[in-house]
């Protein structure tokens, strides 16, 4: 039972102690913390009257603001009016260069065109003569395969040379 109860000489001590505490809390924490808050107060206090004058000023600059969103509205529409104007003519412009150039573009289609034309009648040709010499070749190949035959064209040939 003694550990429950504590005993007469240390309730007087933690007594003691505690008072003591309460001397120094009292000295030096509780004047600062209350300064402290006071310090808090005054500044709140000054915030809200700043908040006021703050709220009164954005009033005037609001009406301010309408005004020159007025003027700025009017400035706007007619820099629209004249972007619209200059609008207007480049598209007209832009219209007639693009006539000019579709034109330009269809003459020189043609020309390529006929140029292309060409090119591709003397490829033909070209291949056709390729061909022609290249089945003449396997023609004489195929009848001069012998001998006799050989010789046979072969006489052929200076017959026609002394007629030409």
């Amino acid at each position: 039972m003694e550990l429950i109860t504590p005993g007469t000489g240390l309730i007087i001590w933690q007594t003691f102690v505690f008072l003591i505490l309460l001397f120094f809390l009292g000295k030096f924490a509780w004047k600062p913390i209350l300064n402290a808050l006071n310090e808090r107060e005054a500044t709140i206090q000054k915030a809200l009257d700043s908040a006021e004058e703050a709220r009164a000023e954005m009033a005037k600059l609001q009406s301010e603001n309408e005004k020159l969103l007025d003027e700025a509205r009017k400035e706007r529409d007619l820099i629209l009016k004249e972007a619209r104007e200059i609008a207007s003519q480049m598209r007209d412009e832009a219209r007639e260069d693009a006539a000019k150039q579709a034109s330009r573009m269809v003459e020189q289609a043609r020309e390529a065109i006929v140029n292309e034309k060409r090119a591709a009648l003397i490829e033909v040709k070209n291949q056709v003569a390729e061909f022609s010499l290249i089945i003449a070749e396997q023609i004489l190949k195929n009848q001069l395969s012998k001998d006799k035959e050989q010789k046979a064209y072969i006489n052929e040939m200076i017959k026609d040379l002394k007629l030409n």
